[in-house]
């Protein structure tokens, strides 16, 4: 069976796309090395069609697909089972830019395209693709969609879902659904789109999109100011709503133990604020007009905003250079997390004026049941979406702990806490095989039996990323 798996894979895609030895971790792990898989092979097609009769032929032998962006998923949703006789379904070389639309303010990229790339096409014809995040230069369309991905510009432009058009998509019986009309009314009956994105994987596989474009900003502004609290940071987010509207790209708060944390592990990498803040704030602005003048506007709104006593410190970027050097503190968290020990990451989402009191509520309960923890946060705030992180200083005296015990208790903790402030547990990160059970213990019963049920309906055999969302066999 397995020979004239891997000989049918070979004559749909050729021998150089279907990996069976040599070192493969890129595709069977997870890119902080915490979860290792298996397959069968490595399947790498170029096409739509290839894609679908691939689907087909691990449809006719009931073989599990795993498909697969860049791998920079953190719950684990693009990572195969260990033992696990499956295929993982890589569309790293789908990568083709199909279409670009100036007037029309679209593109239809291959799933496989690297959002750095996207953002070039973009910038080509004076748009941009308004989706940023820490891993740009490798999360791909496809992962980016099927996780419903956020970022920091979800304040301004909404999450992946807002940026969505149209999908091509092959479903688990091989047959291909297209919609890359790009159009911007079309009513006829459901939106099947949206059930396949933030679906990981498990409804079908993402192989194209027309995907919305924005104007390009040709003016902006940075910040990175400290305030009293996270309640203030709130204030300080809406009254520059109130001045700046939709300038406003990105309002990014972080604890200052986040900060600390980054400058200890990475000296490279400093705040530009003379002390470590108790909470601090990244701000980016951007406007389509040259003469916008954001950053005359923003120093002049922050100068009251220091005379007020409600900001308290801060340094608005007078280059690109610095304001880079900014976001690089912003965007250094993970890798200084690693380094720094080892915690638990929750992606909750409240509603944007719960955000404080959810921190307030999260933070006392973790250090009553882990004395030895401390917590940490980085947050989308203008958009509700609170990384709470759980951390366990390596050099910190506390009880020797298993990580994944750990893990699990903090997260029962921390999603309770988010649940009981209107909130969700999993806000961009999605579900992947890190949050199966946490999915099925806080979902409405009605939500998870009709999911299920959609599940069913698409893929009877269960052959569609099985373990993610749902336990394998659900």
């Amino acid at each position: 069976m397995a020979d004239d798996l891997l000989g049918g894979l070979a004559a749909i895609v050729g021998p150089g796309g279907v990996v069976t030895d040599g070192d493969r971790s890129r595709f069977l792990n997870d890119w902080r090395d915490k979860v290792h898989g298996d397959a069968v092979a490595v399947v790498l097609p170029r096409s739509t069609e290839e894609v679908a009769a691939v689907v087909r032929l691990a449809a006719s032998q009931s073989v599990p697909v795993v498909p697969q962006g860049g791998n920079t998923s953190m719950c684990f949703g693009s990572v195969p089972h260990a033992g696990d006789r499956s295929i993982v379904l890589s569309l790293s070389r789908m990568n083709a830019i199909r279409e670009l639309d100036r007037e029309g303010s679209a593109v239809v990229a291959e799933a496989g395209t690297v959002l750095a790339t996207l953002h070039e096409a973009a910038e080509s014809v004076g748009r941009q693709f308004p989706l940023h995040l820490g891993a740009e230069g490798t999360a791909q369309v496809g992962g980016l969609i099927s996780s419903n991905a956020g970022g920091t510009g979800a304040l301004r432009y909404g999450p992946m879902r807002d940026l969505v058009f149209g999908l091509e998509v092959v479903l688990p019986n091989g047959t291909v659904l297209s919609d890359l009309s790009a159009l911007r009314k079309d009513n006829r009956g459901y939106n099947l789109n949206h059930l396949f994105i933030g679906a990981e994987g498990t409804l079908g596989v993402v192989t194209a999109a027309a995907l919305k474009l924005h104007p390009a900003l040709h003016a902006d502004a940075d910040a990175f100011v400290s305030v009293a609290s996270p309640a203030m940071a709130l204030e300080l987010l809406a009254r520059m709503q109130d001045r700046f509207d939709t300038a406003v790209q990105a309002f990014e708060l972080l604890s200052g133990s986040q900060i600390r944390i980054v400058e200890d592990m990475l000296p490279a990498v400093r705040s530009p604020l003379a002390t470590l803040p108790d909470w601090a704030v990244v701000i980016h602005l951007g406007d389509p007009d040259h003469q916008a003048g954001l950053r005359e506007r923003l120093e002049d709104f922050l100068s009251g905003e220091l005379s007020s006593g409600r900001v308290l410190d801060g340094v608005v970027a007078r280059s690109t250079a610095q304001a880079r050097e900014f976001w690089k503190l912003r965007h250094s968290v993970t890798e200084a997390n690693l380094k720094a020990g080892f915690g638990t990451t929750l992606d909750a989402s409240v509603r944007v004026s719960a955000v404080p009191a959810f921190l307030e509520a999260a933070s006392a309960a973790l250090v009553e049941a882990f004395p030895d923890a401390i917590p940490v946060v980085v947050s989308h705030l203008g958009d509700g979406n609170v990384h709470f992180i759980a951390m366990f200083l390596y050099d910190r005296d506390g009880p020797e702990r298993d990580p994944a015990k750990t893990a699990d208790d903090v997260q029962v903790l921390i999603n309770d806490i988010a649940l009981a402030h209107g909130g969700s547990f999993s806000a961009e990160h999605g579900i992947g095989r890190k949050l199966v059970g946490e999915l099925k213990r806080l979902s409405d019963p009605n939500r998870y039996d009709l999911m299920l049920q959609i599940k069913h309906l698409l893929d009877p055999a269960g052959i569609m990323n099985p373990g993610v969302l749902f336990p394998p066999g659900s």
